[in-house]
């Protein structure tokens, strides 16, 4: 496996790219390719084993693309399926969860709200993680409806303000000085998010973490691209790609693609 072969990302549609830009902007020399299952989105709404079926069928394409390492970039896959694909693949596999450790240890309420699929809080590896903050309140809301409106490009829709309303303001009652965004669709959702919430609330995400660890993985497989070229970024979207577009601000190097 070559340094400078690209490093691969999947999600259930455009909300990985907040997670692509992370490790894009730490690590620019290295070329990527980011597959958008927008087809199938969301996966938070799918049985368990249709998202590991839908997961490995994306890891088969980007491996067919010389993928040197995976980025699960997306709760519900890595919480319902990265198990099952790092035992499949002979691969480095990054994973991205909810970012609940941060959140409990600097919390001074000693509440925290989660916001996420429903197939990533009901996975048997979110609820070990929330077991073991037992001195934590943390106030889980499901989503619904979120990714659907971010994929349909209606991120500022008074249908979206509607929904982020009615999901936040009972963990604002709660006292909760840390909102978890866990689903790596929702940073898109910020700049919304906090026109409702008070400013002593913190909003805390995945996406840094994630791009450390994606670094360090390269350095400890010794595939770290140290060329001082610019990577090359390609992205492909099972369905129109419109959106896609719009999330990233470009169009060059997008396309539609079956698969």
């Amino acid at each position: 496996m070559s340094s400078t072969n690209p490093i691969g990302l999947f999600d259930s549609g455009v909300g990985g790219t907040s997670i692509w830009k992370e490790i894009h902007q730490l690590l620019p020399h290295e070329n990527t390719i980011y597959l958008a299952d927008s087809k199938n989105a969301p996966y938070g709404k799918r049985p368990k084993q249709e998202i590991i079926d839908l997961s490995c069928k994306n890891v088969d394409f980007l491996l067919e693309q010389n993928c040197k390492i995976i980025v699960v970039a997306c709760n519900t896959a890595t919480t319902n399926a990265i198990k099952e694909l790092r035992a499949k693949y002979d691969v480095p596999f990054i994973g991205i969860e909810p970012a609940i450790k941060p959140a409990a240890h600097l919390s001074e309420t000693q509440t925290i709200g989660i916001l996420a699929t429903q197939g990533t809080l009901n996975s048997e590896l979110f609820n070990r993680q929330v077991e073991s903050y037992q001195t934590t309140k943390i106030i889980e809301q499901v989503g619904h409806g979120l990714v659907e409106l971010i994929e349909a490009g209606q991120i500022e829709s008074e249908e979206m303000t509607a929904l982020l309303k009615s999901y936040l303001q009972p963990m604002i009652d709660t006292n909760i000085d840390y909102l978890v965004l866990g689903c790596s669709h929702y940073p898109y959702l910020i700049p919304a998010i906090k026109k409702i919430i008070p400013e002593h609330v913190k909003i805390i995400d995945s996406g840094e973490a994630v791009a450390r660890q994606t670094k360090a993985v390269l350095e400890k497989n010794n595939l770290l691209n140290n060329t001082t070229a610019k990577g090359s970024q390609i992205f492909y979207a099972n369905s129109d790609p419109a959106v896609l577009k719009g999330i990233l601000g470009f169009s060059e190097n997008v396309f539609e693609k079956e698969f």
